[in-house]
């Protein structure tokens, strides 16, 4: 190995900004168990599916429809 290396010629990485982050987040479990058989049926892990989902929602600005039912229990 060299012990000098003359980068003033490279290029920036154009894949670094398509880099994956790693998060914790909390999923029901009915959502994750629909999202396996669905991994079953397509033949694509999870984890992706439910990554492409969330990039088609962010893609199209899609929002939650959110409807809060009141409870009768007071």
């Amino acid at each position: 190995m060299r012990k000098e290396y003359d980068f003033s010629k490279s290029l920036k990485n154009p894949y670094t900004r398509k880099l994956k982050r790693q998060i914790t987040i909390r999923i029901d479990n009915d959502t994750v168990e629909y999202f396996k058989k669905l991994a079953v049926e397509t033949d694509i892990p999870y984890q992706k599916l439910i990554n492409l989902f969330l990039q088609d929602c962010a893609r199209n600005k899609r929002r939650p429809d959110i409807t809060w039912v009141e409870s009768d229990s007071r």
